[in-house]
């Protein structure tokens, strides 16, 4: 029997009603818990661009992190030195992470397995050094990106305690849930099948008519639109955009995110992203636990996610929500 699936509307529907219940749930809760939901939302988007790229394309990225830092800077070199509505300046942003997508997706299209890995690598590793050398980008001190309070149309309807962090959380919020839509219906259309075909076995997908090259150079780009909102996104809520904002651990946390629920499970992207702001709180509690020292504070988030990773790879090599429904499989075939 095949599996029903929702159409486009019911899905933005459905998706639709779980932003309400967020943005009404947002005025019960504390700022901090506030931006820990925008960050969860950010972190969404791009795990959700790795789950595209490897999980659908079968294209491996270690340097996501950089793409996210393309948007980041695109979008607060727009809205601080060009003065473009903060909306404008997002998506600014996006685009122009997307046409850096788009040319590293036609290099990337030469390349497969461990040499994209290892390219991709070398792009999240060099680009904060090249970001210092532009005075353009503010340096080592960044560029601010501070959009202010909300108009007051939003505040009157978010309530009259209606903060900058509420609005940081509604403007995430909607923006991951709107992703989420468009990446659930590119994945169930001919695109999505046919990044699936290549994935699994490129030569059978050419003799298919399938064109492998433009497919990989597709969800590239595809894949580092969504990267790039994400890292305007993140710039916004940081309130700054510098090259230490988006350092190589960033790109590793944001695979360690897609790999934990099964890096093709697009759902999954949500567990991933739970865990990845939850890493610093617990890390913060352990490192109190263990003395407090300052060096034991820096280093301890980036050591439980390279832990988590390793462990993820060893014993749930396809994630948390693959591995039940094998379990389930299995259990029914025996019954």
């Amino acid at each position: 029997m095949l599996k029903r699936r929702l159409s486009p509307w019911r899905r933005a529907g459905f998706l639709a009603l779980i932003g309400i219940v967020l943005l009404i749930a947002s005025r019960f809760i504390g700022e901090l818990r506030d931006y820990q939901g925008a960050q969860v939302a950010v972190y969404v988007i791009a795990i959700s661009s790795i789950t595209l790229l490897t999980g659908y394309s079968g294209q491996i990225s270690l340097g996501h992190g950089a793409v996210m830092a393309i948007g980041g800077y695109g979008a607060a070199l727009s809205f601080s030195l060009w003065q473009f509505p903060f909306v404008i300046a997002i998506l600014f942003g996006a685009l122009v992470g997307t046409v850096a997508g788009f040319v590293l997706g036609v290099a990337a299209a030469r390349l497969s397995g461990p040499y994209l890995a290892g390219t991709t690598l070398a792009l999240a590793v060099g680009l904060p050094t090249i970001a210092d050398q532009f005075k353009v980008l503010g340096g080592e001190q960044g560029l601010n990106f501070d959009i202010g309070d909300a108009p007051s149309w939003v505040r009157k309807i978010g309530g009259s305690e209606f903060t900058q962090y509420k609005w940081f959380f509604w403007i995430a919020v909607i923006a991951a849930l709107i992703s989420l839509w468009a990446i659930t219906n590119l994945l169930h259309s001919n695109y999505g099948r046919n990044w699936r075909a290549a994935r699994n076995n490129a030569v059978a997908a050419s003799l298919a008519g399938i064109n492998v090259a433009r497919g990989k150079i597709l969800a590239f780009t595809v894949s580092s639109a969504l990267a790039s909102l994400a890292g305007a996104l993140f710039g916004l809520l940081l309130g700054i955009v510098t090259p230490t904002a988006f350092p190589l651990s960033l790109s590793f946390a944001i695979v360690t995110g897609a790999v934990l629920a099964g890096v093709s499970n697009l759902a999954g992207s949500i567990v991933g992203a739970v865990v990845l702001v939850t890493i610093p709180e617990v890390s913060g509690a352990l490192a109190t636990h263990l003395g407090g020292s300052q060096k034991v504070t820096a280093n301890l988030p980036g050591l439980v996610t390279s832990l988590l990773l390793i462990l993820v790879v060893l014993f749930m090599p396809h994630g948390l929500r693959i591995r039940r429904f094998k379990g389930m499989k299995k259990l029914r075939r025996n019954t």
